[in-house]
């Protein structure tokens, strides 16, 4: 090809786009201003997430989140706490955003909840769990068991509302040591005025099923249901306890209250909180489930974990650390 002829075909190639240009002027002077963007849309979805262990069915409930103080932090100094904190990028104003979460599990034989979360017990920010619930695909008088870790308002209150059982076919167990301490009028009267509050929320979640005649307490070795068997974990409370599920080759540990805050207690096992009934024993608590959570791979639940909460305990170094589960398809023999 010529230069001349390539110059030629240039001018053609610009004239035709010269001429669409003015066909389309018109249009596109008749073209209505862009509309306004739609509104931003502030929902979160329905909170619950859902897998297969073996052959049953796991639900994490999200309940809410509550903001904590930096400050509740035994064991440890101002300084770590911020650099911990700052390394897993959590923010913490107004505080440290903390999960609740509670798990439903459905053996194909029981339907069971481990911890209910708040309802209305503490602020506009939790009570979701039986909203959720539904969302789920189930309704509370479906659940037959209710397994508590520990008689805490933020794992109990969801028992009652308005005076009156939530899960009104279920048997609500609790360990023997946190029964005997939460709900003795007599250890109340002993308490400092500020946990005066928390042992009456105790007793009152629970009045409905003692009443009903619901209410069951166990000790080591005690049968629960078919599956699953308590796991003692004291020291957050007299009768702090996990849930140990298992079906086929697999098992998770639902563990209540083992860590308050992944960013400092997985790389600090020994870091405690001010909630603790007896630090030092949550301390060794801790250590222990940590320990052996990452030698048996299990599947790990925490109420307040980042939601869902659900995942592996991982060796490292002197510490630990969180792995997560990664979103997916529900599906057995994971």
């Amino acid at each position: 090809m010529t230069l001349l002829s390539s110059l030629r075909r240039r001018r053609t190639a610009a004239s035709l786009t010269a001429a669409l240009a003015l066909a389309c002027a018109p249009a596109l002077a008749q073209t209505p201003a862009a509309s306004a963007p739609p509104a931003q849309q502030k929902t979160q979805v329905p909170g619950y997430y859902r897998m297969m262990l073996g052959q049953f069915e796991v639900t994490a409930l999200y309940d809410g989140y509550v903001d904590l103080d930096t400050r509740i932090y035994r064991y440890s100094s101002p300084g770590e706490v911020q650099r911990l904190l700052a390394r897993m990028f959590v923010a913490t104003t107004p505080g440290m955003q903390t999960a609740v979460n509670a798990y439903l599990v459905h053996t194909g034989g029981n339907l069971v909840l481990v911890d209910t979360g708040t309802a209305a017990c503490f602020g506009p920010t939790l009570g979701r769990v039986v909203e959720n619930l539904r969302a789920a695909g189930y309704e509370p008088g479906q659940v037959d068991t209710v397994l508590l870790t520990h008689l805490h308002p933020d794992h109990a209150c969801g028992l009652m509302a308005d005076g009156k059982p939530v899960f009104a076919n279920a048997t609500v167990y609790v360990d023997k040591a946190d029964a005997a301490y939460w709900l003795d009028e007599a250890t109340a009267a002993r308490a400092p005025q500020d946990a005066q509050a928390t042992f009456a929320m105790a007793r009152a979640a629970v009045a409905p099923y003692q009443a009903a005649g619901r209410l069951r307490t166990y000790g080591a070795g005690d049968a629960l249901v078919p599956g699953v068997s308590a796991v003692p974990a004291h020291g957050h409370t007299p009768g702090h306890s996990g849930y140990l599920f298992k079906s086929g080759e697999q098992s998770m540990l639902v563990w209540g209250d083992i860590v308050h805050s992944h960013a400092v207690q997985f790389r600090r096992p020994e870091v405690a909180m001010e909630f603790d009934v007896d630090s030092r024993q949550a301390v060794r608590a801790r250590k222990a489930i940590f320990a052996q959570a990452a030698r048996g791979k299990l599947w790990v639940a925490g109420a307040h974990l980042p939601f869902p909460g659900i995942g592996h305990v991982r060796a490292e170094g002197h510490g630990y650390a969180w792995v997560p589960v990664e979103y997916g398809p529900v599906r057995g023999d994971r």
